[in-house]
């Protein structure tokens, strides 16, 4: 399993930061590896469906994400799947002191098949794109704030 976890901290407040990233469909935004994605089904709770596509390595994939967990203001969790790869990713919001928000945002990849042989070598990607999607997600966020 490949493991993405960052936390970033904003100034904007949860209910705006929590209500920006449950829509799935801003990744677009935050999130560097995303060419695409647009809600395919449900009102973005659970069992809300996504269509996902991203770019890694120079390939394009497509999954189709699910929300399973929504927790108004506090987390969010979604599960991807294509035939390559499993995803789950988990959002968890937290007020700061000052009025803003930390999030914590981390993407599991069960890796499927003749992926799972490279997975070890993939490891030095995934900790690019995580360090890139924080960094992208906490100058988006920070807009939020404004």
């Amino acid at each position: 399993m490949m493991k993405i976890d960052r936390t970033v901290a904003t100034s904007a407040p949860t209910s705006e930061v929590f209500d920006f990233l449950a829509d799935f469909t801003t990744t677009e935004q935050w999130d560097p590896g995303t060419v695409r994605t647009e809600r395919i089904s449900g009102d973005g709770g659970v069992g809300t469906a996504y269509a996902n596509t991203s770019r890694f390595l120079g390939r394009t994939t497509d999954l189709t994400y699910v929300v399973e967990v929504y927790e108004p203001g506090t987390r969010v969790v979604l599960r991807g799947e294509n035939k390559s790869v499993v995803a789950h990713d988990t959002m968890t919001f937290v007020p700061t002191a000052t009025g803003g928000t930390s999030v914590r945002y981390v993407a599991e990849f069960d890796l499927k098949g003749l992926a799972r042989m490279v997975a070890p070598l993939l490891t030095p990607a995934f900790t690019r794109l995580g360090d890139d999607a924080s960094a992208q997600m906490r100058t988006t966020l920070d807009r939020l704030g404004r």
